[in-house]
């Protein structure tokens, strides 16, 4: 059986992409960035609860604050990526779910109104979202460098709040000169699947 999405999107957003480690000087625009959220952000999350946020590192400054907090192998990509992303997830989602689950308002007060929970369901959920948001540029005709060699504790003191945790620094833009490692192996179907 086939599958019914274009052989040319498959390619370009699994068979084909990669993670950059290069890029061009091509900017990448708020446009581009609003139309790669408004893409992503129908991906299911638990509760639509959707904590998803992210962070845009546009100025010099920022970005050599960011830069201080990377691995030492992560710093000269994210120093010359067009755009940087913090994704981080946020762990007062539920002050939005009586907007985003509507039909039940109560599931803010009934299931998350303890921090733990509320941190463990973030997360998770979060995490879901930054798979989409890479996939959502990669839809864009750009490359995404995620990465989570970095100082989060760094990272979340000089760009978050206590509020927020962050996940990963994604690079975004087009691929630059020898931008691609080889593709590493990946595991056949039966080595995952089990049927019971």
């Amino acid at each position: 059986m086939s599958l019914v999405l274009d052989p040319a999107a498959q390619d370009l957003l699994f068979r084909e992409a990669r993670t950059a480690n290069t890029f061009s000087d091509e900017p990448v625009t708020d446009e581009q960035v609003q139309a790669i959220y408004d893409l992503v952000k129908y991906g299911p999350t638990a509760f639509n609860q959707s904590p998803l946020r992210i962070t845009l590192v546009r100025s010099a400054e920022a970005r050599e604050r960011l830069v201080q907090h990377m691995a030492e192998g992560n710093q000269p990509k994210t120093a010359t990526a067009p755009l940087v992303a913090i994704l981080s997830a946020d762990n007062e989602f539920h002050e939005e779910l009586p907007a985003l689950f509507p039909h039940f308002p109560q599931a803010k007060d009934v299931f998350f109104a303890e921090r733990p929970a509320r941190e463990g369901a973030a997360a998770l959920n979060a995490a879901l979202q930054a798979a989409y948001f890479i996939i959502g540029v990669r839809a864009a005709g750009l490359a995404a460098g995620p990465m989570t060699g970095l100082d989060f504790a760094g990272v979340q003191k000089e760009f978050l709040d206590d509020d927020h945790t962050p996940l990963m620094v994604v690079n975004i833009g087009k691929p630059g000169e020898d931008a691609w490692f080889p593709r590493s192996p990946r595991l056949e179907f039966d080595q995952v699947v089990t049927t019971v």
